[in-house]
């Protein structure tokens, strides 16, 4: 679906950002923003700020930001055309119909189609249930102590007692032998025909985040096997980009997810209150379901069996979650062996106890690492500890953190702090883990992490003043170029903001519709950053030349770091130098 740049400029310019957002949220003006609480995390005080000038929004603590699109998509899962179509009709715009091809007009009908026939099941397995014949299916949620209420929205229904009554149910209601087959409902074989799979089994339907049913799963009433069984993949079920409870879960307010093992758990949950509850779908937990996850939280807790296969699905997750910036704990639900027995048998409170002392992923990794060594071998703990060093190479990349973890592990397994620090850093300088560790002073370490800290701060903040004061381009341009925008993301804002100014067309929500979504946070903080105090002219000349010479203080260290391997860098560095010495002898003003 492709909407002109024209269409998706009034959408927005329809759509007050303060108005949607406060549909969604409370918001209450404060000084020239609006503020209100951040549903994107479990915010207690109020940190989501929203500009109306600007028409963006920004969350101080979690990061996310963006234009009244992006804040619905986010809100609402939705894709962008999605999005566009939903404040469409919201402003009463009547969108242009998009022509599409007679190929993608079929495929996109067949799709219907299949959800079609995947809601009919779920309606004959949902009414099923309810007959004396579901009697056993009903018995069995109702001994796993779930109510009707939980029953009804989770859609849980039951399969007759053979694999024909639902085929020919669904070709009562004029679908077609194919696509019976084609939505994995059943399948085809000499001795039963078209004849489904799920037989005598209760059932679980699998909804998308648009409350569509894409597949079912099943488990069996006895001692059958499979015990579970799910929908094969089709056009409309992809298990490895789907979590079961999503639906219900990708909202919840308690900004984060808990990740378990089967169906039950995530309902029981549900029902005892831990709206966060989802379950990935017969698999390993996917890269495609940590990057879903990742959309909504930077936090999920694992409560996976703690059996054998249950530490290793949880140790493969941990790192896969880690690999979208999402930070995993385990929780532990000894002596029971998952959430649906430890609920019934300690309760809620017991449970959220559980989850407000799980334990942290890297110290999970560290004690499973510990069982297999022999802690009492000094061989076989030295060869622990080499493994302890190894993880920390690998899991960290900034010293604080890493300097963190490798005093508390050493201080818990009792491990001589000088010792592992030594052996860390010979793994780093061989190049283990995803940084290397270099011998330098720490002045000057942490002087050039402060210096490039100074210089993004001071890029940011010429951004929003930029945004702010779109008649200042003239005097900001004269000393800022665009090559003094040493990070790529913001010298791309600066680029276009630049180029929207002469062009006499600046419209900050607009720039932040060319990005990826996890760009678009970091362009709504470039163009919201807090600005020095500016109340009085002096204060507003002052602030101004600080931020013109850090910017260009931090563009000259740059370009010097790149002129010891790049001769054509040499040029601009001694002309950087010679207008910064200017710069700093004879400052800026805004006059």
């Amino acid at each position: 679906m492709f909407y002109s740049d024209d269409i998706i400029a009034e959408v927005r310019s329809r759509n007050n950002i303060v108005d949607v957002v406060n549909s969604y949220v409370h918001l209450e003006k404060k000084g020239a923003n609006y503020k209100g609480l951040c549903p994107f995390h479990n915010d207690h005080d109020p940190s989501m700020s929203v500009n109306a000038n600007k028409q963006m929004f920004k969350c101080f603590v979690c990061g996310e930001g963006g234009n009244v699109i992006s804040f619905v998509m986010k809100y609402e899962n939705l894709t962008f055309p999605e999005a566009v179509k939903n404040l469409a009709a919201r402003a009463g715009i009547a969108l242009p119909e998009v022509e599409m091809s007679e190929a993608d007009k079929a495929k996109a009908n067949r799709k219907l189609q299949l959800l079609e026939v995947n809601k009919a099941a779920a309606t004959y397995f949902y009414q099923m249930l309810r007959t004396p014949h579901g009697a056993v299916g009903l018995k069995y949620f109702e001994g796993r102590g779930l109510t009707a209420e939980t029953m009804q929205r989770f859609g849980l229904g039951y399969a007759g007692i053979n694999g024909r009554e639902v085929v020919d149910y669904l070709r009562s209601k004029g679908f077609s032998d194919e696509l019976i087959r084609d939505s994995g409902i059943a399948s085809v074989s000499e001795r039963n025909g078209l004849s489904s799979q799920f037989w005598n089994r209760v059932m679980y339907p699998i909804m998308d985040a648009n409350h569509r049913v894409i597949g079912f799963g099943g488990r069996v009433m006895g001692d059958a096997k499979p015990k579970y069984l799910n929908s094969p993949e089709t056009e409309i079920f992809d298990k490895r980009r789907n979590l079961y409870g999503f639906v219900f879960a990708r909202n919840n307010k308690a900004g984060n997810f808990i990740i378990c093992e089967g169906y039950m758990d995530v309902i029981a949950m549900h029902q005892a209150g831990f709206s966060q509850a989802v379950a990935s779908l017969g698999t390993a937990l996917t890269d495609e379901q940590c990057t879903l996850l990742a959309r909504y939280t930077k936090k999920v807790y694992l409560a996976y069996d703690m059996d054998g296969p249950g530490v290793t699905a949880a140790l493969r997750a941990i790192e896969r979650l880690k690999n979208v910036g999402i930070s995993a704990r385990v929780i532990s639900m000894q002596p029971c062996k998952d959430p649906d027995e430890f609920i019934k048998t300690y309760g809620t409170e017991a449970f959220q106890e559980r989850i407000d002392k799980a334990e942290n992923s890297f110290f999970f990794m560290i004690r499973t690492e510990s069982t297999k060594f022999d802690q009492d071998d000094p061989e076989q703990r030295t060869e622990f500890c080499r493994s302890i060093a190894q993880k920390l190479c690998e899991n960290f990349t900034e010293d604080v953190e890493r300097e963190n973890y490798l005093q508390a592990v050493c201080e818990h397994f009792r491990i001589n702090l000088d010792n592992m620090r030594k052996l860390m850093l010979e793994y780093a300088a061989k190049g283990i883990g995803t940084t290397k560790v270099y011998e330098r002073p720490k002045s000057t370490r942490h002087e050039s992490v402060s210096n490039a800290d100074k210089g993004r701060s001071a890029q940011a903040m010429l951004l929003t003043w930029l945004t702010d004061e779109p008649e200042l381009y003239p005097k900001i341009s004269k000393y800022v170029t665009l090559d003094d925008y040493t990070e790529e993301l913001y010298r791309r804002v600066a680029e276009r903001v630049y180029s929207d100014i002469e062009n006499n067309r600046l419209d900050p929500a607009a720039v932040i519709d060319l990005f990826d979504e996890d760009d678009q946070k970091i362009v709504a903080g470039l163009f919201q950053a807090k600005l020095p105090n500016t109340e009085t002219e002096e204060d507003r000349n002052r602030a101004f030349s600080d931020i013109i010479i850090n910017v260009k203080q931090n563009s000259f260290e740059c370009f010097s770091e790149a002129a010891k391997t790049d001769i054509n860098a040499i040029g601009k560095q001694r002309a950087l130098k010679q207008e910064l010495e200017k710069l700093k002898k004879t400052g800026v003003t805004l006059n």
